[in-house]
């Protein structure tokens, strides 16, 4: 596994969209379509959107991202911040069949994370959140199989 490139922002909203073309720019540069790069974007701003929004309470914060490429061209995006212990991966997935009245509000942004990406890992490192995204290319992307 080697490190594709490192970057850090401040955990603010205008941070959004520098770091959204850092990762899909990076993506694509790896071979991975179009397609693939607006998912890995749409996946990243829901991530990086809660973490602005929530990860320090009202304080200034950052969050940092780093991109590997694993064997068979997999990408592994890690994204980390030291802001309030959240594990996303503990909300439960809203009942997408209920009609949009009858929906609990919340949990749809990390759902659909969990359909884009081929693998979403939390751990919690001493002060640190760290997000795991793996992300296949499209001939071996769930997703994308007829």
């Amino acid at each position: 596994m080697s490190i594709l490139a490192e970057t850090r922002f401040p955990a603010r909203l205008d941070s959004l969209r520098p770091a959204l073309g850092f990762v899909s720019s990076l993506a694509q540069t790896q071979g991975f379509s179009k397609k693939r790069a607006q998912q890995i974007e749409l996946a990243l701003e829901e991530i990086l959107t809660n973490i602005c929004n929530y990860a320090y309470k009202g304080k200034e914060g950052n969050f940092g991202i780093t991109c590997r490429l694993e064997a068979g061209g997999r990408l592994v995006l890690e994204i980390v911040d030291e802001g309030t212990p959240f594990d996303p991966l503990s909300v439960p997935d809203p009942d997408v069949t209920a009609k949009m009245d009858e929906r609990q509000p919340g949990g749809l942004g990390i759902f659909l994370v969990k359909q884009f990406m081929d693998d979403v890992q939390y751990r919690r490192e001493g002060s640190k959140n760290i997000l795991s995204l793996t992300i296949l290319k499209e001939e071996q992307n769930k997703n994308d199989s007829p």
